[in-house]
């Protein structure tokens, strides 16, 4: 590095990047292709494993949605936005990450509000978390800045791939050895060999350039399981895409005017009937209820990410918005913002692809025209929020990109609530390497017809989590999918496409590449094998990555990798289906537990009837299953006997004869930090010492 890495307005100096000549070639560890959010984490996420990366991506600024695409106004959950469970556990420290939780707090620490650091910074009314893009990418820079300094991070601006570079592998199977690019600005063609590459493009070109197995748009049927979808596919069926812009609210007369462009009012996608000013909602009796521009719940507080004064809910001159508005209802028609609807960006032409960027952002300048020139004249674009001169996003909010063929596919069936009926979690995948939640699955569909519409309980989505096999290519070594290219359906991708969980996605997918450049071993048997799926969810919930949803247990807990990893195996989980709360001070039966160490050592089951247990009033017999299989396996001894029955509690030393006669060998490393004596277990003692009965049966 020939100086100090230093950045100004988000943007690092030019000397920090790595630009190869044209004809060059740059070897590295692992490759991260594209400047998705996803692309930053996943590159942070392997930074901190000791890797060496490459980060090409077609601009200056890291961070995607937060940041090139203007919208630092995180989607979040509801979990994410307020306190939960019986602890009421700040949703930071359970729903996401580490890192995560870190980025945010550091983004409130760039942007006080009247000197004070405030949890909403921007106030918006949707969104829980709102600064401005050059506040996010200033957070994001500065944790890369050691990486670069150390010269461990290569960062490559301005670039393209124009060709995958393939060789040989097993069973007639492609992989992944490097990737030509092309510099946009200069034209010169380089390229990077990698061990391991990852697709963290925002519409998945690298799948398209390098031929890669992949679906585009609304699949059919067959193709994904999905009972909602038709028979035929629908490939011109996707999310539109948003221009989006930062405007100031002025002082009366000081608005800055923005010129409508060419065709306004006349061209299709510049129809000044659609737009609208007005927020309108129904109260409970069925009343409509208009909320102007900048009142409490009007558009511009929508998304506002700077405010000038304390107060939360009132908006003044100087507040600074994301203008980001898509479809609405009036009392007398259907309007809509600035999301451009016609065309879609994936599986066209790129001269077609670029006509609809063009479009798509005049609409933008003729939304912000059109509210100026219909009672909203008090309004500034914020080029310098947002690295323009006009206040419009670098690059399209892209909601939908070309989705690999993964060796796991996220289905409708695996997220929605109507298939998880009196349970508050959706499909919880073994394989678990990230949680994520969006109340419901937002399709901002295209002009196209045929777009299926799930209603009611098929649009509602509970809190999912991510197959580390939806991360890895059926058919293609060398790869990790990421960004909005992974395993998901056009309609699972409405939930996995926010910015929280695209964070974890990146961080997921980073920790896979890492632990495939250490042990030289493909992702598909990484994915594939149980120990090193589990030393993968070790690694991450090790570096506070939550992998199962519980909502009383944060990462900073000193049992959170053993609870988590054990859930997410199915082998510890909730008492009841009906919370998201672990309990991890709560006693443990004798059947709880010995049905944990039934599923960690993998024994076959004995039905009931080889052994019975007396309770306190004579005669009354008890059956217990798990029991009965560790009983024919000979790994108990009185378990049960005698007064107490399987549903009371079992002691430290009791679960200390269960696994000394079971794994004599992992004994003490399993009651390492647990003491033995006569007091009765609790639910994380029972984590942590069966975690460490699970690392020893796998080798880990």
């Amino acid at each position: 590095m020939p100086g100090p890495v230093t950045q100004k307005n988000g943007v690092f100096a030019d000397h920090v990047f790595t630009r190869p000549a044209s004809g060059t070639t740059v070897s590295c560890s692992l490759l991260v292709v594209g400047g998705s959010t996803a692309a930053y984490t996943a590159t942070l996420m392997a930074l901190r494993l000791n890797l060496d990366v490459c980060l090409v991506q077609p601009l200056m600024v890291v961070g995607g949605q937060f940041t090139a695409q203007a919208l630092p106004a995180s989607d979040d959950g509801d979990l994410l936005k307020e306190k939960a469970g019986p602890h009421n556990v700040d949703g930071e420290r359970f729903a996401i990450s580490k890192a995560q939780r870190e980025f945010r707090e550091r983004q409130r620490e760039l942007q006080p509000v009247a000197g004070r650091k405030e949890p909403n910074p921007g106030s918006g009314w949707v969104s829980p978390l709102a600064t401005t893009p050059v506040v996010a990418a200033t957070a994001m820079n500065e944790a890369l800045v050691p990486y670069l300094t150390h010269e461990k991070l290569k960062l490559i601006p301005y670039s393209e791939p124009i060709e995958v570079l393939f060789g040989p592998a097993p069973n007639g199977r492609r992989r992944v050895k490097g990737v030509v690019f092309k510099n946009t600005q200069t034209g010169a063609t380089f390229t990077v060999r990698a061990q391991v590459t990852i697709e963290a493009t925002d519409l998945g070109d690298l799948l398209e350039v390098g031929g890669i197995e992949s679906r585009v748009g609304q699949e059919a049927r067959h193709e994904t399981g999905e009972a909602i979808l038709p028979i035929d596919a629908r490939p011109q069926c996707q999310q539109s895409i948003t221009f989006d812009v930062l405007v100031e609210h002025t002082h009366p007369g000081k608005g800055v005017p923005v010129g409508a462009p060419p065709g306004y009012g006349k061209d299709p996608w510049l129809n000044l009937h659609e737009f609208t000013g007005r927020f309108y909602t129904k109260d409970g009796a069925g009343n409509w209820q208009k909320w102007d521009f900048f009142s409490d719940f009007g558009i511009f507080r929508y998304r506002r990410v700077l405010r000038s004064q304390p107060l939360e809910k009132q908006v003044f001159p100087g507040d600074v918005a994301v203008i980001n508005w898509g479809t609405s209802q009036e009392p007398d028609r259907h309007c809509c913002g600035n999301d451009y609807r016609p065309g879609y960006l994936v599986g066209t032409s790129r001269e077609d692809r670029q006509l609809h960027i063009k479009r798509a952002r005049d609409r933008a300048r003729a939304y912000i025209h059109y509210l100026q020139t219909h009672g909203v004249p008090d309004l500034k674009p914020r080029g310098d929020l947002t690295w323009t001169a006009d206040g419009i996003a670098l690059e399209p909010y892209i909601r939908e990109a070309r989705r690999g063929i993964a060796l796991t596919t996220i289905r409708h069936e695996d997220v929605a609530e109507s298939f998880f009926p009196k349970q508050v979690r959706a499909r919880c995948f073994e394989d678990s390497v990230g949680i994520g939640q969006y109340h419901y699955l937002d399709l901002h569909g295209n002009d196209q017809k045929g777009h299926v519409t799930p209603r009611g309980k098929d649009v509602i989505a509970l809190p999912f989590s991510l197959p580390l096999g939806s991360l890895v290519p059926i058919n293609t070594d060398g790869l990790v999918l990421s960004a909005k290219s992974l395993g998901t359906t056009h309609i699972t991708n409405a939930a996995y496409r926010m910015h929280p969980m695209e964070w974890a996605i990146g961080e997921a997918s980073g920790c896979l590449a890492a632990a495939s450049v250490w042990l030289g071993i493909q992702p598909r048997e990484l994915a594939t094998q149980e120990a090193h799926m589990r030393r993968i969810q070790g690694v991450l919930t090790r570096n506070g990555v939550p992998i199962f949803w519980f909502d009383d247990v944060a990462h900073d807990d000193r049992d959170f990798e053993a609870i988590q990893v054990l859930a997410a195996a199915g082998i510890i989980r909730s008492a009841s289906t009906d919370d998201l709360h672990f309990k991890p001070a709560a006693t443990v039966s004798r059947a709880v537990a010995a049905t944990a160490l039934v599923k960690v050592l993998k024994l076959e089951k004995k039905t009931p009837g080889q052994a019975t247990f007396t309770d306190v009033q004579p005669g009354k017999h008890w059956a217990c299953e798990p029991i009965e299989t560790l009983y024919a396996h000979g790994l108990v001894s009185g378990l049960g006997e005698g007064r107490f029955g399987p549903d009371q509690p079992i002691t430290r030393e009791h679960l200390s004869f269960l696994v000394k006669r079971a794994v004599p060998q992992g004994y003490e490393r399993a009651f390492a930090r647990t003491p033995i004596d006569r007091t009765p277990l609790q639910r994380r003692e029972l984590s942590r010492v069966l975690y460490e009965v699970l690392k020893q049966e796998l080798g880990i």
